[in-house]
């Protein structure tokens, strides 16, 4: 059974920098495409990031793109969130997710396991 914890979450102001951590248990962590969403209060989760299995491709919703990374430590079970550049808009509870093999995708109802969430404000 594959379990997430995510850790990082935190309060910033505008302009910092944050990095969550998404560490995972239960299986060969080279065989699962992993995936960052937020949720504001009151609305449906929103995909931030994704990165396959194979670490071949990487997708990024265009709200995020050059300012947030994605990416991985296979040796270590983590996936990581890098966030720079905060803006009060990226407030949120942001989720790690995981889904067997497959592509990267925007949809919740693809990825199978699902973490807690942190909290993570940004001040103006």
């Amino acid at each position: 059974q594959v379990q997430l914890v995510e850790s990082g979450g935190g309060l910033v102001k505008t302009g910092d920098s944050l990095r969550l951590s998404c560490h995972q248990s239960g299986r060969t962590f080279s065989t699962l495409t992993m995936a960052w969403f937020r949720q504001y209060p009151g609305k449906e989760r929103e995909f931030v990031a994704a990165n396959d299995w194979r670490e071949v491709d990487t997708e990024y919703a265009d709200s995020v793109k050059g300012r947030f990374a994605i990416f991985r430590h296979n040796a270590e079970n983590t996936a990581f969130l890098q966030m720079n550049n905060l803006q009060p808009n990226d407030t949120a509870v942001y989720y790690c997710a995981a889904r067997i093999f497959g592509t990267t995708t925007v949809l919740p109802s693809d990825y199978s396991y699902w973490g807690q969430g942190t909290q993570v404000t940004v001040s103006s």
